[in-house]
């Protein structure tokens, strides 16, 4: 279908404005880890649009990359562990693009919000 000059004009000013305001929509994943008692950590996760992100996956790693604990967000999107000893740090991904990573020495002392 061949639509006139003016009418492929504007479809095409549509489409230019359509892919510049796609990435106005994007969320990008938030993680706030606490620890809530002397050997409990609580985090949790959700996108910077306000959505939460049940059973997105949630590991704790070592420094030398081994898994120390993996788990899932709940409905409230929290997940609390253990603290393990040594140093470690919380990964959150959600798929590409959508990760993010919290050192031990960034989580204070509290429950997460």
């Amino acid at each position: 279908m061949t639509f006139p000059h003016p009418v492929r004009r504007a479809l095409a000013a549509g489409a230019w404005l359509l892919s510049v305001a796609a990435p106005a929509l994007a969320h990008n994943p938030v993680v706030e880890c606490r620890q809530v008692s002397a050997d409990t950590i609580q985090c949790r996760g959700a996108f910077s649009d306000g959505s939460l992100a049940p059973g997105v996956r949630l590991d704790v790693m070592s420094y030398d990359d081994k898994v120390l604990v993996s788990g899932k967000l709940d409905k409230s999107s929290l997940l609390s562990f253990k603290k393990p000893k040594g140093d470690f740090f919380v990964l959150f991904d959600a798929g590409p693009g959508h990760v993010v990573e919290v050192d031990h020495a960034e989580i204070v002392a509290g429950a997460a919000r």
